[in-house]
């Protein structure tokens, strides 16, 4: 389905500089001065491989009937209408307002697709108003900068999530399965010369890619299909990557921006490690860098048919990526030869095992009974003779598995306890090797009752003092 993307929220949230940035051109003006948008204005957009028409609006505003104001809200509420999706807007740094609570309530009665946007919140400047979003009752915000192209690849996913969700509920549709939904895409990193080019041209079973025993011949992110028992997956084959310090040519700076950009458009990143060398600290850096943008993780060991005691040798890998990658606690190893073609299939169905671990929710009830067993057994450390009390655990996003969890004193828990919080929760509903993300808020359940935006903002909305604490 080609979607239809509407660009909504109140005067100067950033609508226009978000349309600039999808259309990939300067088409709609944009200053701070509010309501200069009158008209709606449409594009052709392009996020990643995402291709949608968008629509600008005019910001929503309470106003009189027959004002100025009242016509461009009605042609707002127009592209609303004809919209599959609709991406409204809040100014993270300004926080939470009453006109933004008044038409999330719109939205929400309308029925509509939303996704919800928090932008401006470059350098962290807006955290809390990003957190304050969750009482708008519009689900998980998507954090970005507009201005400086940052969320990006998280706004992509949401918009892909939606268009798949809209194209399931239309007349005579059929649930969307993986094969429809799009490829999955499978990024292949790595340092120079660990062979990421002969292992595509392997997977493929052709000579789609240029291959040789000279470090550094692929330059540009190339993408190439493969269909393994009626799914698709795109292989994106990228440069080899060095240490910073190293780089000093300005074309292998551009290859190495052009695989970093491609981890962050890849669901899942195989790190591809030349087995007869061993992980070396390069490697480990390169899966931390996966795991900071929140992709799913594999390591691939090349060269196996080089490697002699292959038991010593997988315990070595085991340890080394335990010790320098606890984020990624059980992480899949695959032991394969591109060159000779060993082990190769066994490799497909991992990536696919990988990438439903990403995409997995754990429902509600047994998250709340794993929180309560899990603080009995092992409670937080007391901090000024006080103990943190947690009250709420929910699961608020998947790709990667994102949880909240509410507790009377945020400031108090340390990241010694997150990180058991982090591993017992691994280990309890079988999330081996992704990254998780868990944040602290400050606040009671914010579900109970009627789930409102009046509800949510009483239980711990904006006001509430707030802190991250970030697995992934």
């Amino acid at each position: 389905m080609r979607a239809t993307v509407a660009i909504v929220g109140r005067p100067n949230v950033g609508k226009s500089t978000l349309f600039n940035r999808l259309v990939g051109r300067r088409l709609a003006i944009v200053d701070e001065t509010p309501g200069v948008t009158r008209d709606r204005r449409e594009g052709k957009a392009r996020l990643g491989s995402l291709e949608f028409k968008v629509v600008d609006t005019a910001g929503l505003e309470e106003s009189r009937g027959g004002s100025l104001e009242d016509r461009m809200r009605r042609q707002t509420e127009q592209a609303v209408d004809g919209a599959d999706i609709v991406l409204m807007l809040i100014d993270a740094r300004a926080g939470v307002t009453p006109v933004d609570r008044h038409f999330a309530d719109l939205l929400r009665r309308r029925g509509n697709r939303v996704v919800l946007v928090a932008n401006k919140c470059e350098g962290g400047a807006g955290e809390t108003g990003f957190y304050d979003a969750y009482a708008l009752g519009l689900g998980e915000p998507v954090a970005i900068s507009a201005e400086h192209a940052e969320g990006m690849a998280d706004l992509y996913d949401r918009i892909d999530e939606a268009a798949a969700s809209a194209s399931a509920t239309e007349p005579g549709a059929e649930a969307v399965s993986p094969s429809e939904a799009g490829p999955l895409k499978l990024a292949i990193v790595g340092r120079p010369n660990v062979g990421k080019s002969t292992l595509v041209n392997r997977l493929t079973g052709t000579d789609r890619l240029l291959t040789g025993p000279e470090p550094g011949i692929t330059r540009d992110a190339i993408a190439v299909r493969l269909e393994v028992d009626g799914r698709e997956i795109e292989l994106v084959d990228t440069a080899g990557l060095r240490r910073r310090a190293r780089v000093t040519d300005r074309l292998e700076r551009l290859s190495a921006n052009d695989t970093l950009n491609a981890v962050r458009m890849a669901e899942v990143v195989a790190v591809v490690v030349d087995g007869a060398v061993g992980m070396e600290k390069q490697d480990l850096g390169i899966a931390s860098m996966a795991v900071e943008e929140g992709r799913a993780l594999l390591i691939v060991v090349n060269k196996w048919d080089l490697v002699g005691d292959g038991r010593r040798a997988m315990a070595r890998l085991r340890e080394r990526l335990g010790d320098s990658l606890p984020r990624a606690q059980g992480v899949e190893i695959v032991p394969v030869s591109a060159l000779t073609g060993a082990r190769l299939g066994t490799l497909p169905p991992i990536v696919f095992s990988v990438h439903e671990v990403w995409n997995r929710r754990v429902m509600t009830g047994p998250l709340n009974r794993w929180l309560s067993e899990t603080v009995d057994r092992h409670p937080p450390p007391t901090v000024r003779r006080r103990r943190p009390r947690f009250r709420y655990v929910t699961q608020v996003k998947a790709r990667p598995p994102t949880f909240i969890l509410f507790v009377n004193r945020p400031e108090a828990v340390g990241d010694t306890y997150l990180r058991y919080l982090e591993n017992d929760l691994r280990t309890m509903f079988d999330l081996p090797g992704t990254p998780l993300r868990l944040r602290l808020r400050k606040g009671r359940n914010p579900y109970v009752g009627k789930g409102d935006a009046e509800e949510g903002r009483r239980r711990g909305g904006p006001g509430s003092r707030i802190r991250t604490g970030k697995r992934g």
